[in-house]
């Protein structure tokens, strides 16, 4: 019979072969090249811009201001749903348009009441593009209203989407106070894992993701394919929507911005914890199979090795002390990139194992809320 060291030796062994696979065959997912290039489109389209916003007024001023400045020579019209705000969203879009003499180029719709069947964000979109395509675009910009976007940000996205469908930016993300800069970039991390954006965007494979906080897709494509609708009431909408464009046949792509930032503030590990636990059950589909592996795999993956590294040291059995430390590094090594990418030093890659365990909690939250009934509440709505 196998001794506890023992068990443990076989499950690090087992974890460093699975973080040799993740390296050397998962799409490369820890690489943070895939990136908008700094080229300017040869024809300058008309765009509709939509932004749904609810209680927003706090950031929609930043968002808007860096919209109407873009350096874009075409047409571009922005149509901002204020989605029932309380705390004067809509005003604070219109004096920052007004005071910028742009007030013809924002166009503010006051949203209806939520159907029934329909995500909150997601019939705002809709009201937003059915005034939008009064303007006959010839892409629609789906964006949030927490998003200061690179005065060069439309233009390069118009110069991306010349061979793809929908064209979507993961943008950079606050990462400032210190659970920020602990869990953001690995929120990242995590996304690129489960979605690996060189995978996304290979036509050859059926991988498919996008990030709702930038999204520019061609108006056909998004008829085509039924509309907004064809979506309304995922709670994951935008990778929803580049998985409806993708089976759809048409080429899909995803990368990193450093320059498009999200200002979105979490300053507590209550607000992150918010974010993730609203729809981490979501994304395993509300299966409790499959709740029980993420707990299982997240353990393998992220947990054995410093257990074992711990074990090793204590018990003064250094093999196992020492391939403990090896996974440990392997983690380190992979994480490393997006660390960098948000400009933290080298020692915040080691923290992997504890951030694995609190997104770990995060997800057994989610599943608990959903199972109470209270899963998917995000700005005083909660869905079923």
């Amino acid at each position: 019979m196998f001794s506890p060291t023992l068990w443990l030796l076989a499950a690090t062994l087992l974890s460093l072969l699975i973080w040799l696979v993740l390296l050397l065959f998962w799409g490369q997912f820890w690489r943070t090249d895939q990136r908008l290039r700094g080229s300017a489109p040869t024809v300058w389209p008309r765009i509709g811009v939509v932004i749904p916003a609810r209680n927003e007024a706090a950031v929609i001023a930043a968002s808007v201001r860096s919209l109407l400045q873009q350096n874009y020579r075409g047409d571009f019209q922005i149509v901002l749903v204020d989605d029932q705000s309380e705390d004067g969203t809509a005003a604070v879009a219109r004096q920052t348009a007004a005071e910028l003499g742009k007030l013809a180029q924002l166009t503010v719709i006051q949203g209806e009441p939520l159907p029934p069947g329909w995500s909150g964000k997601l019939w705002a979109l809709s009201q937003g593009i059915a005034v939008a395509r009064q303007l006959n675009p010839d892409y629609l910009l789906l964006t949030d209203a927490d998003i200061a976007h690179d005065p060069e940000n439309l233009g390069q996205l118009v110069a991306h989407a010349h061979h793809c469908a929908l064209v979507s930016l993961m943008v950079k993300l606050r990462c400032q106070s210190v659970w920020e800069k602990l869990l953001i970039p690995a929120f990242v991390f995590f996304f690129a894992k489960l979605y690996p954006f060189r995978w996304v965007n290979d036509p050859h494979r059926s991988t498919a993701a996008a990030a709702g906080g930038c999204i520019l897709i061609e108006t056909p494509v998004l008829e085509k394919i039924g509309g907004i609708a064809c979506i309304r009431d995922a709670l994951i909408d935008d990778c929803s929507l580049a998985a409806a464009v993708k089976r759809a046949g048409y080429h899909i792509w995803l990368g990193l911005t450093p320059t498009t930032v999200s200002l979105r503030a979490y300053t507590t590990l209550d607000s992150i914890w918010q974010m993730v636990a609203r729809t981490a059950y979501t994304q395993l589909s509300y299966s409790p199979l499959l709740l029980g592996g993420t707990v299982i795999g997240m353990t393998l993956v992220y947990l054995i090795a410093p257990m074992a590294l711990g074990t090793g040291l204590v018990l003064q059995q250094p093999g196992l002390a020492a391939l403990g430390g090896g996974v440990w590094l392997l983690m380190a090594i992979a994480y490393a990139p997006t660390v960098r990418f948000y400009g933290l030093g080298w020692p915040w890659a080691l923290t992997l194992p504890a951030i694995a365990t609190l997104y770990t909690l995060m997800t057994l939250d989610s599943a608990r809320r959903h199972w109470q009934g209270r899963g998917g509440a995000w700005k005083g709505r909660v869905y079923p």
